[in-house]
């Protein structure tokens, strides 16, 4: 994860994210995800899997929509430095996430990333003022 303390006017400042970005143009998630992984941690990913899609309507300050792809590595290559641009670069434990500042939402989406007897997960987590306003959507 990373601690979102690297620069001033992150809309993050602060809190502890996965890792990831937005897709460039004619880029599929897949490949994106691996290029970010590459860009923010140095690793090249060997195995991973799509857990799930999150909608979070009215999240960024502007009441713009966001849309992730939420994708759990299995297997990487490479040695993933203390830092990048955004802040320091440290594995946490799974038990140890809800302590960590974060996003209020994400708390919402975490645990059925890890939880295998859940194939998949796609959520909405509509945002107003800054907070999450609840969370529906389906698991399977």
């Amino acid at each position: 994860m990373v601690h979102r303390v690297g620069r001033s006017d992150d809309e993050q400042l602060g809190k502890w994210n996965g890792l990831g970005g937005k897709l460039e143009r004619d880029e599929d998630v897949w490949s994106a995800m691996t290029r970010e992984l590459r860009e923010e941690a140095g690793i090249e990913v060997v195995s991973m899997r799509l857990r799930g899609t999150v909608s979070w309507p009215g999240f960024h300050r502007d009441g713009s929509d966001a849309l992730g792809f939420i994708f759990l590595v299995d297997a990487w290559t490479g040695e993933v430095p203390a830092s990048n641009a955004e802040g320091p670069l440290a594995w946490q434990p799974v038990a140890r996430l809800g302590e960590l500042p974060m996003w209020e939402g994400d708390r919402f989406f975490l645990p059925h990333v890890f939880d295998d007897q859940l194939e998949q997960f796609h959520l909405v987590i509509p945002y107003l003022d800054g907070r999450p306003q609840g969370c529906s959507g389906v698991l399977r």
